[in-house]
């Protein structure tokens, strides 16, 4: 930052003393600062300093030898950057003006539990934990208590094996019994979509062939599917059966379906990348192997995938 070089500048200490940066991290109010650079630095380097800085003073950083040459010189701002000047780069202010008359914690929870309720219809313990809402369910089970004494939410036991604290709106339960029967419906969501409920409200299924896997510990290629960004599910009647990998290089069989509701899978992928509702695809693996040889190619080049060297494509 500019005061860091202008501390060098003058002969003084170019890094922040400990105290001073423990006090932008850990402050006894709020900051912002006006530049990224501080938090990027300090995710990447993961600095000890907040936690070990008042028993080990920071060592200065190390130069690389044509910066060490150029400080023989004389040149004075060639020193490279470490992450602790990087930590509190830029201008910092307090943001105690913008919270002087911020609400009490009581309404915030209120908002935060009608918030939960207009977002997912019914709200589970699983729910608010996937959330990550500070102090878990129980933090919001009084106002969602509140809002059932004024009408607003519903308590009821809606979904099977979650428990029997579950609030709803009375309309998503109404939904739910005026949902028809369908033979065959194919969905496909995000993983991290909150209309996804599996890795946060349920637990991801049993892949075939893992029901002797603990924790994912001798899953078939290794590898178990999770909300992430950039992956899909493809779901059939509500139930997952296909997971598309982030990137678009693998596939994971979640079910056991017959050959013709396969087929008909695959096409529904090929059919969303066509609409753009996915991302082009160049799948490489299927269950962690090689789709060189493997049982499904022909299946995949029959719903519309094209051949390419060491993988199948599927492109608007």
């Amino acid at each position: 930052s500019l005061v860091r070089e202008a501390a060098s500048a003058i002969g003084g200490t170019p890094w922040p003393v400990p105290g001073r940066r423990r006090a932008h991290w850990f402050p006894t109010g709020r900051r912002v600062g006006d530049w990224t650079t501080a938090l990027h630095g300090r995710t990447r380097a993961m600095l000890p300093f907040a936690f070990f800085d008042e028993v080990a003073p920071l060592r200065s950083p190390r130069l690389k030898a044509s910066e060490t040459n150029a400080a023989r010189r004389g040149r004075r701002f060639s020193a490279r950057r470490n992450a602790a000047g990087q930590a509190v780069a830029g201008r910092w202010s307090s943001t105690e003006p913008l919270f002087r008359d911020a609400p009490p914690a009581g309404p915030k929870l209120r908002a935060q539990a009608e918030l939960m309720l207009e977002r997912y219809g019914i709200v589970t313990r699983e729910t608010v934990l996937a959330e990550g809402i500070p102090g878990g369910f129980s933090s919001l089970y009084g106002e969602l208590s509140n809002l059932e004494v004024l009408g607003t939410a519903r308590r009821g036991y809606f979904v099977e094996g979650l428990g029997g604290a579950q609030f709803a709106l009375a309309g998503a339960v109404e939904r739910l019994r005026s949902l028809p029967t369908v033979d065959e419906e194919l969905t496909i969501l995000a993983a991290t979509d909150p209309a996804q409920p599996y890795g946060a409200t349920l637990k991801w299924p049993r892949r075939p062939g893992d029901e002797e896997a603990q924790d994912g510990a001798g899953a078939r290629g290794g590898r178990r599917p999770s909300r992430v960004a950039g992956a899909f599910v493809l779901l059939r009647n509500g139930e997952p059966i296909i997971y598309v990998e982030r990137g678009g290089k693998g596939l994971l069989r979640l079910a056991d379906i017959p050959a013709q509701q396969l087929a008909n899978a695959l096409a529904a992928i090929v059919e969303a990348v066509g609409e753009r509702k996915l991302p082009r695809l160049g799948i490489e693996r299927i269950d962690g192997e090689s789709i060189v040889g493997h049982e499904l190619e022909v299946s995949l080049v029959e719903a519309g995938f094209e051949r390419q060297p060491r993988r199948l494509v599927a492109a608007p």
